[in-house]
């Protein structure tokens, strides 16, 4: 063991390896849901690829669905670090989640997971309802953001209040990746977002 080993407790040592494998498992689980989508996804399957016994999965993840609601913490960040604005302006902030639509219709077991454990998770004692009672307050902030922003500016139309129109908002880019899980071929869901922060606007955006 080195020096540098030494000088750092034991007890930390572990706890960086413990976070460090509990991040292999959320990367390995992703690339599983990604590759053969929510039903051929599973556990044991998991724990295969990531090198890891079925009981020690269960260890880092006592459920299925809190590891999954970690792969979509984990999918929320990649998510703004590839796709955000680098510098924020509220035009590119509405922009980004039409982006993100569009980044979405290319991931189609991602959206499923998402669309089955967000109506799974409305009940407190769901390990995933934190995650989505977090994801839904920050989308709606976020959103609410940028309209104020936008209205401040005088850019939205008469009459829009930025508060209920980013619920609204949010609303409907949910029910769009349900629609489009559906019926794929027929939704659009970035061009229908597109068209509705046009309804919002006085002036098309650039």
């Amino acid at each position: 063991m080195s020096d540098a080993e030494l000088e750092v407790p034991a007890s930390s040592r572990g706890y960086a390896k413990g976070r460090a494998r509990r991040e292999q498992i959320v990367t390995t689980a992703a690339e599983v849901y990604a590759d053969v989508g929510y039903h051929g996804a599973s556990l044991r399957e998991i724990a295969k690829r990531a090198g890891i016994s079925h009981v020690g999965l269960h260890y880092y993840f006592p459920s299925r669905e809190a590891l999954l609601a970690a792969v979509l913490e984990r999918r929320d960040e990649d998510d703004t670090a590839r796709l955000g604005p680098k510098e924020y302006s509220p035009t590119a902030a509405v922009r980004h989640l039409v982006d993100l639509a569009d980044h979405n219709a290319r991931h189609p077991g991602m959206v499923e997971l998402y669309a089955r454990l967000a109506a799974e998770a409305f009940s407190e004692d769901h390990p995933a309802h934190q995650y989505f009672t977090d994801h839904y307050r920050t989308t709606r902030e976020y959103v609410h953001r940028a309209l104020r922003e936008l209205a401040e500016q005088g850019a939205l139309r008469d009459g829009v209040d930025p508060r209920v129109a980013a619920a609204g908002f949010v609303a409907l880019m949910d029910g769009l990746q349900v629609q489009w899980l559906t019926s794929p071929d027929e939704v659009d869901m970035a061009g229908v977002l597109r068209s509705h922060l046009e309804q919002l606007l006085k002036e098309p955006s650039a």
